[in-house]
């Protein structure tokens, strides 16, 4: 399953010219341990969690919402954003399934129609953001421009005080 996403995000991203590098690293997929195998605050890092959102008694929802790798996700923002009565993570399971990927190395964007993308406006103040590409052991570093442009997410604020971070 890994395999086949991060062969899609590179051509995805060279398809649009996005500037990026790899990096390859011990395998490892949480945020802080990451960020400092790949030399970057851990501010830098895009956190990727999949989060489940029920809107009424009837419909579910499904976000990925990406946060600084300092920060927590705010469930609160995320079910106030979409109007739902509950928001809560997703189970792995599920999340790996809609991901197309492992826990700890959820990509930024999203290859289905089933999993909107929302990313916190923190998470554009840095050139370049840095996350597992699909692999436990391999990252990018991509132009943050280029991210935007290319996973093209919903903006808002969804994300939690720097130091509360949490997977």
């Amino acid at each position: 399953m890994s395999v086949g996403t991060y062969e899609r995000l590179i051509g995805l991203l060279d398809e649009h010219g996005a500037r990026y590098r790899t990096i390859d690293h011990a395998p490892e997929g949480r945020t802080e341990p990451v960020s400092e195998l790949r030399g970057h605050p851990v501010c830098q890092a895009a956190k990727c969690v999949v989060v489940l959102i029920k809107v009424d008694k009837k419909t579910r929802k499904y976000a990925l919402a990406v946060v600084p790798g300092d920060t927590r996700v705010d469930l609160a923002a995320l079910k106030a954003f979409y109007h739902g009565r509950y928001a809560g993570f997703a189970d792995n399971e599920t999340a790996e399934r809609l991901s197309g990927s492992v826990s700890g190395t959820i990509l930024p964007l999203t290859f289905t129609d089933e999993l909107e993308l929302v990313a916190d406006p923190a998470l554009f103040e840095h050139e370049e953001i840095f996350f597992n590409a699909a692999r436990l052991d391999r990252s990018l570093a991509l132009a943050t421009e280029d991210y935007r442009r290319i996973a093209a997410p919903a903006v808002h604020a969804i994300a939690g005080e720097p130091g509360q971070a949490a997977s």
